[in-house]
């Protein structure tokens, strides 16, 4: 039973595979010429009625001309030779109905569209203009049957025929086919369907025939073989994995341990060593401006520039000092995220700005879609950004800030442009680094904190942070925050 099973179901798939490539040919030829008949059927029929509409556009001139709506009527009446026609109409040039024909109480349209034609509804209409020396006189408008469904009909009722004869044919070229082929292959089947359901590798097939089939058990038998030993392999390979993954997980789990570790730890080092140097720093400063307040008068010119470079270094330190603890405690503050409207964040934080003395900067700023995150943090990074677009326009004769967003598919990309000193794109990885400067301190002084301040804050949120620009041809920084509430890695 199990032979004369797959026997009957490998002759199935041959002779299915023969019908389906005789069908398939067929339904293709069939197409194709259905296709051209169509085609040719349409562009006569296009090509009379248009040939229709000229002669009744030529007779119905006089008609026109002389105002006899009767004569161009007895001109329409000729139509009943043409039983496609259904409908036929001359109109005024103001759009007047002249004269008609009409079979079945046919509807016409109340006004005449311009030149051309449409096919629906099994029909064709066309509208043609009358024209002489020059001057519309009128339309014509022709309604004719398109009878497409007919002719689809007869070419599927002679398809069909075509069909069933040919499959036929096809079918019994099969069954004369199917013993050379599907008895060897069912042999090969049988011994497949041991060494599945057993996973007894040692079966081989018998070569009876060296034409394809016995080249086909030739391999198949060599895929035995190799299959058997590849298995062996294979197992003790997958045993191998699984204790390699065991140790892999356990060693990524310490790793992240110690990385979570290291980071506190930095981050804890960074604050204290970062507080316990703000008291000896006070302390020079301190007793610097005491040493200029009291005995200023007192030094020579070349001791007081050396004093005056000595207090201010001191504030240079104590703003990097600063910049480093806010930048440590980001790491240890938690995010309080909140819905924000970012173009009052961003009005706020020019306002003070410009209280602070840079009233000459113009601010352009576009839509800004409202954004979900920690406020004091985002305000923090406006601040950064603006600031940095002010300072370094600063030079200009008419410094601009432009402020923007770009809405993508699943973030927003925000951006700050400035037309300031820009910067050489070679040193583009620099900018978000701390302390890392690409301009003379004494042409731009800070600190050089700011930007990796923005960084840490945007990818504290999910988000992104780049940069583009050009020496003395401005800069534009850029931010991205995810759109959706829940996106952000906070």
């Amino acid at each position: 039973m199990t032979f004369l099973g797959v026997t009957r179901s490998v002759r199935s798939k041959l002779l299915l595979a023969v019908l389906a490539t005789t069908g398939c040919a067929l339904l293709i030829t069939a197409a194709a010429v259905a296709y051209y008949d169509i085609r040719r059927f349409r562009s006569n029929l296009l090509s009379d009625i248009t040939a229709i509409a000229d002669i009744l556009g030529l007779a119905a001139t006089p008609a026109l001309e002389f105002d006899d709506p009767q004569a161009a009527t007895d001109y329409l009446s000729f139509l009943r030779a043409k039983p496609g026609v259904i409908a036929a109409a001359i109109y005024a040039a103001n759009g007047a109905l002249f004269a008609k024909y009409v079979t079945d109480e046919e509807p016409l349209p109340d006004l005449p569209e311009g030149d051309g034609h449409r096919f629906g509804d099994g029909k064709l209409v066309l509208f043609k203009r009358i024209v002489a020396h020059n001057e519309i006189l009128g339309t014509v408008y022709v309604q004719a049957r398109y009878d497409l469904a007919r002719r689809l009909v007869n070419y599927l009722a002679i398809l069909g025929a075509v069909m069933l004869a040919s499959l036929a044919v096809a079918a019994f070229i099969a069954h004369r086919l199917h013993r050379g082929i599907t008895g060897p292959i069912a042999s090969i089947v049988d011994i497949a369907r041991h060494v599945l359901e057993k996973r007894d590798f040692s079966q081989r097939a018998t070569k009876t025939s060296e034409d394809e089939i016995g080249v086909l058990v030739d391999a198949f038998n060599n895929m035995l073989d190799e299959v058997g030993d590849r298995t062996a392999v294979l197992e003790r390979t997958q045993e191998e994995l699984r204790t390699l993954n065991a140790e892999l997980e356990q060693r990524v789990a310490a790793r992240t341990m110690q990385l979570e570790a290291a980071n506190k730890e930095l981050e804890s080092f960074s604050y204290s060593v970062s507080h316990d140097l703000r008291a000896p720093l006070r302390a020079i400063g301190g007793f610097a401006e005491l040493l200029w307040t009291d005995h200023g008068a007192d030094l020579n010119a070349e001791a007081q520039r050396k004093l005056g470079i000595i207090r201010s270094e001191a504030a240079r330190m104590g703003a990097l000092i600063d910049d480093l603890l806010t930048f440590s405690r980001l790491g240890r503050k938690a995010l309080e995220p909140t819905e924000l409207d970012m173009a009052a964040l961003v009005d706020s934080v020019f306002a003070r700005l410009r209280a602070e003395g840079d009233r000459d900067v113009e601010l352009r700023v576009g839509q800004l879609p409202r954004a979900y995150g920690d406020r004091a943090l985002l305000e923090q990074v406006w601040v950064n950004l603006l600031s940095n677009a002010v300072k370094f326009s600063s030079k200009r004769e008419k410094p601009v800030v432009e402020v923007g967003a770009i809405t993508e598919e699943h973030e927003y990309v925000y951006y700050v442009r400035d037309n300031g000193a820009g910067f050489d794109p070679r040193y583009k990885s620099k900018l978000f680094g701390v302390f890392q400067r690409i301009h003379d301190n004494a042409d731009f002084p800070g600190t050089g904190v700011g930007l990796a301040l923005v960084q840490r804050v945007v990818l504290r949120h999910g988000g992104r942070v780049w940069a583009d620009g050009k020496p003395d041809e401005g800069a534009t920084f850029y931010f991205t925050l995810p759109r959706e509430v829940g996106d952000e890695g906070v």
